[in-house]
């Protein structure tokens, strides 16, 4: 069972970055002309109870399809939070905003039909105890959509990626490292890639920087008749 805030009361925090937050609250917003086809393409064709990690200021709310069940969405860092239970209460799928770490989701175990990772596995503490929550709470045969920032293909650019990673883009970001491999950590987590591409933001027609670098993509959860 989900355990939810005392209203009226302020959750621990698991994650504090006030001022990344307030950057973060209105970057988003102005970059949401070119989210949009992004989240439209990460949410569609879900349904069931789906658990949302890291879901920051609730951008993705609107998009989840009506055959959406229910929406549990977890936010460690609290200014972000209060944002998503404003834009909650605006979605058309009921949506449950609630404290966490990606590390250790307040959740039960295989209970959500889905899963949703936008922008998350590049800022959390441990990628592997993350993937290992998630494969925890999916249900067997469980699908994950995700879109994450990736490593580089070129060597160049993947130093530039390492050099951020190590110096200030995690402390001016939010913890977040451009480099890390989304992919490579998903399948070291046992799920079994599904449908993916690569990505560059902006666009393909911006210049490239070591941050451009994203998939968009799904992956699965083996049933147990698979094998697992």
């Amino acid at each position: 069972m989900v355990r939810r805030p005392v209203r009226g009361k302020v959750a621990p925090d698991a994650v504090h970055h006030p001022l990344f937050a307030r950057f973060y609250a209105r970057a988003s917003v102005s970059a949401e002309t070119m989210m949009a086809p992004v989240r439209t393409e990460l949410l569609a064709g879900l349904s069931g109870r789906v658990i949302e990690i890291g879901a920051g200021n609730g951008l993705n709310f609107s998009y989840y399809p009506r055959t959406v069940a229910e929406v549990v969405a977890i936010e460690p860092e609290r200014a972000l939070r209060q944002l998503a239970v404003t834009a909650a209460q605006r979605a058309d799928v009921p949506v449950d905003v609630v404290p966490g770490a990606a590390e250790a989701l307040p959740v039960k175990s295989e209970a959500y039909d889905a899963a949703v990772l936008s922008i998350v596995l590049c800022s959390v503490r441990d990628v592997p105890r993350t993937l290992a929550e998630v494969r925890r709470v999916l249900r067997p045969g469980g699908e994950i959509r995700f879109f994450e920032h990736v490593r580089a293909p070129g060597p160049a650019m993947r130093a530039a990626q390492d050099t951020l990673d190590r110096t200030v883009w995690p402390r001016l970001f939010g913890g977040c490292h451009v480099g890390r491999d989304a992919l490579g950590a998903l399948r070291a987590a046992g799920f079994e890639l599904g449908p993916h591409r690569s990505l560059t933001m902006p666009d393909r027609r911006g210049p490239r920087l070591p941050t451009s670098y994203c998939v968009l993509g799904t992956a699965r959860r083996p049933d147990l008749k698979d094998g697992e």
